[in-house]
């Protein structure tokens, strides 16, 4: 579903760029979506894939422990890529990523299509806009919630087979070698929803937090205490199934606030920003576009341009190191 929703859809609607060829291991899914969305080359593995010489970029979306495998695969024959998220399930498994994009000088790219909103965007100018002028004095806290709900899929926008899942894909260890069989679970969890708003935060507060406290309860519900050079921020994560999604950053003035308030994951809005100023909030207008496009369009645009992603492979370490720090210190009984 995400991979043609979110990526077929908005990658077949770009004309700066041509999807030749898709890959998947079910025969009739792969033809189907082929022919959905007018792709004319059909392939049982990203290994034949990878074969077809007119493929200079790929998009990355499978079962998570496969993921690394598969863009390493990728990387190291000189494809771009763009990869779903979380990239790895450790931080050495991401840096053997990293590496081998930096050994080829390729663009490599991380799905948190978050920083690619409009609204996002938006609040990123007026926070340095605040910060330059100091209409609202120094900022002195930041909160951050994830309180997962309804993922607001607006349309079904993709085709399905009854067709197994086959096995055959090779896949990474899904946590470091100290990690609990029984933790394994809840940081699979941790990496797939709330590492979208702690890789947001370090986009807007600084990309190298330092973790003060970090506390997961038995239900996978999670809260940390970060620090970004002075600026102390903790976030309250929860995946609950029912009711609206509610995800955002709050960034605390002296004499006001930002605070951005996320759309559901695939909700096609933008976030909405509002800054109060001595008790009287505005709210910028919104316009109508969709992070993922958004992000499809960048990832066109950084492989003509040559340019960093504003979710690089790179910078995406950081959030599996973080994730890994918490689970450690869970583990230790030190959080």
């Amino acid at each position: 579903m995400v991979g043609q929703m979110c990526h077929l859809a908005n990658f077949a609607a770009n004309p700066a760029c041509r999807v030749v060829a898709v890959a998947d291991l079910r025969p009739d899914l792969a033809a189907a979506a082929a022919q959905k969305f007018g792709v004319a080359r059909v392939y049982g593995t990203h290994r034949e894939l990878l074969a077809d010489s007119e493929v200079s970029a790929v998009v990355v979306v499978t079962k998570r422990r496969a993921t690394g495998p598969i863009v390493l695969d990728a990387l190291n024959s000189g494809r771009h890529v763009l990869s779903e998220k979380p990239m790895a399930y450790t931080t050495a498994q991401a840096e053997t990523l990293v590496e081998a994009a930096r050994r080829q000088d390729l663009i490599y790219s991380i799905g948190y299509m978050k920083r690619h909103d409009a609204g996002v965007a938006r609040a990123l100018a007026a926070l340095a806009r605040l910060r330059a002028d100091g209409s609202l004095g120094r900022i002195v806290a930041a909160r951050g919630w994830c309180l997962g709900g309804d993922t607001g899929r607006a349309q079904d926008n993709f085709v399905m087979t009854g067709e197994a899942r086959p096995d055959g894909l090779e896949l990474w260890d899904d946590g470091p070698d100290w990690m609990p069989r029984a933790m394994r679970q809840g940081y699979d969890n941790f990496l797939n929803v709330f590492s979208h708003i702690i890789n947001l935060s370090r986009h807007l507060l600084g990309p190298s937090p330092t973790l003060l406290e970090s506390a997961i309860e038995t239900s996978g519900a999670a809260r940390l205490a970060l620090d970004f050079n002075g600026i102390a921020c903790t976030l309250d994560l929860a995946n609950g199934a029912n009711g609206a999604w509610r995800e955002g950053l709050a960034i605390d003035f002296e004499r006001g606030s930002l605070t951005l308030e996320l759309p559901a994951p695939f909700a096609e809005q933008e976030a909405q920003v509002i800054i109060v100023h001595d008790g009287q909030s505005t709210r910028p207008a919104r316009a109508t576009s969709w992070a993922f496009r958004r992000q499809a369009d960048a990832f066109v645009a950084d492989i003509v341009d040559r340019k960093i992603p504003l979710a690089s492979g790179a910078d995406s370490v950081t959030d599996i190191s973080l994730a890994e720090m918490v689970y450690e210190r869970q583990a230790g009984g030190t959080a």
